[in-house]
């Protein structure tokens, strides 16, 4: 199946500018494989080295964090959006 991944600005240069691709796979764990299979380098930018998704990338499914579902196994389906949103840290 096939779903719509949103690119944020700082990755889209390895989208080619690309604001939205879409990616085959049955869950957000095979999206960013298929990802990285076709933009090479996303999936470093993305997970750590043991294939998690890195604390400072928010990874949602139609508005849900997957960390509050099943992270890199979280199930999608045909119709879905997956939003990728660098953390921004600020303050004083």
């Amino acid at each position: 199946m096939t779903v719509a991944v949103r690119i944020p600005t700082p990755l889209r240069k390895l989208t080619g500018g690309a604001d939205e691709v879409n990616i085959e796979g049955a869950t957000i764990g095979e999206l960013i494989d298929n990802l990285e299979a076709v933009h090479p380098g996303m999936k470093e930018r993305l997970c750590d080295e043991h294939g998690e998704i890195r604390r400072f990338v928010n990874v949602y499914l139609n508005d849900e964090d997957v960390r509050f579902l099943d992270g890199s196994k979280t199930a999608v389906k045909e119709g879905d959006e997956v939003s990728i949103v660098p953390a921004i840290a600020g303050g004083k």
